[in-house]
């Protein structure tokens, strides 16, 4: 099983099955973040191992864990963990060691790395994940539609980041506080100075960090766009933040993230926004008597009847990703 209830996201806790079910059960674990940029940068899970670990000590007939090291996901990244010319395998090689120490040999994360220097780099770029790539006040709230637990991260997903006034009246409307989440974006930002310099001196693949700081430079201006009254000047940096990504990164020399950005505004009020998520999503496991009268019967034979005929007029994303979107209606 996952450790969570949606896929292998953080802040998610520890799914109660592994308490409640009596048979035998794994822990499944991903090493090449899917989510976290699949290995072009670090996307450490060593904590979250020490955590797991803590916590199954008490769940009865664990059979152990499953490492995910090379696939997962729906994106373009082609580095590959214990292959040669895979590219540089050294984040995900962290992760699948983090795993089997913790798990096997009972060690810490200090153990299991050894090296000081690394665990400090480790624990900033940690930082950096939790507190720019996710936006914790999101991230943190209990979602269901249908049958689905909402991800915690929906404004970066796979391969792409989307900043879009979609996404940003449903960030506007479930972040409550946005100064909070301003502050530790550009809190975490601060820290990619320190993170380079770690690196270079625990020669580690400096590059990587570069990459990640210019990616995270983005993700910074897209929260403020979030979040932020509309500003014609962000949406300029934004445009040029993109473009000068593209040429720093070209896609030609090592694939990297789409950033799709659309600031076409969405017909949609926040007052309507906010009276379809109280009606079509719930923040409890167990289904409401509005999910068995509409969500779930009525809404997925309404979506049947109104859904596009031709494939093509639906998003590519959500045509081509994962199980797509008709799975959510089923």
């Amino acid at each position: 099983m996952k450790h969570g209830e949606s896929d292998f996201f953080r802040y998610l806790p520890l799914n109660r099955a592994f308490f409640r079910l009596p048979q035998r059960k794994l822990l499944e674990l991903q090493a090449r973040r899917e989510y976290e940029g699949a290995g072009e940068y670090p996307s450490y899970i060593g904590r979250d191992c020490e955590r797991f670990a803590r916590e199954l000590a008490t769940a009865e007939n664990m059979a152990g864990i499953s490492v995910w090291c090379q696939t997962g996901g729906w994106h373009r990244f082609r580095r590959l963990a214990f292959l040669e010319n895979a590219g540089d395998d050294t984040w995900i090689r962290l992760n699948a060691t983090a795993a089997i120490d913790v798990f096997r040999h009972g060690k810490s994360v200090e153990e299991s790395v050894g090296n000081a220097t690394v665990v400090e780099f480790l624990t900033l770029a940690d930082t950096v994940i939790h507190e720019l790539l996710y936006i914790e006040d999101f991230a943190r709230q209990k979602l269901f539609f249908r049958r689905v637990r909402i991800p915690p991260l929906l404004h970066a997903y796979w391969d792409s980041l989307f900043i879009n006034h979609a996404v940003r009246k449903v960030l506007r409307h479930f972040v409550r506080d946005p100064e909070r989440a301003l502050r530790s974006a550009e809190g975490a930002f601060s820290l990619f100075p320190k993170m380079i310099n770690l690196a270079r001196e625990a020669d580690l693949p400096v590059e990587d960090i570069e990459h990640m700081r210019d990616l995270c430079g983005i993700l910074l201006l897209a929260r403020r766009y979030y979040l932020l009254p509309y500003d014609e000047e962000l949406c300029a940096e934004l445009r040029a933040a993109k473009k000068a990504y593209k040429q720093r990164w070209p896609k030609d020399s090592r694939e990297r993230y789409r950033l799709k950005i659309s600031f076409e505004p969405v017909k949609v009020t926040s007052r309507t926004l906010g009276l379809a998520a109280s009606l079509l999503l719930r923040r409890k496991r167990g289904y409401r008597l509005f999910d068995h009268l509409f969500t779930l019967n009525l809404l997925g034979f309404a979506f049947r009847i109104f859904k596009p005929r031709d494939k093509r007029k639906m998003p590519k994303f959500l045509r081509k990703s994962a199980m797509g979107v008709d799975a959510l209606f089923k």
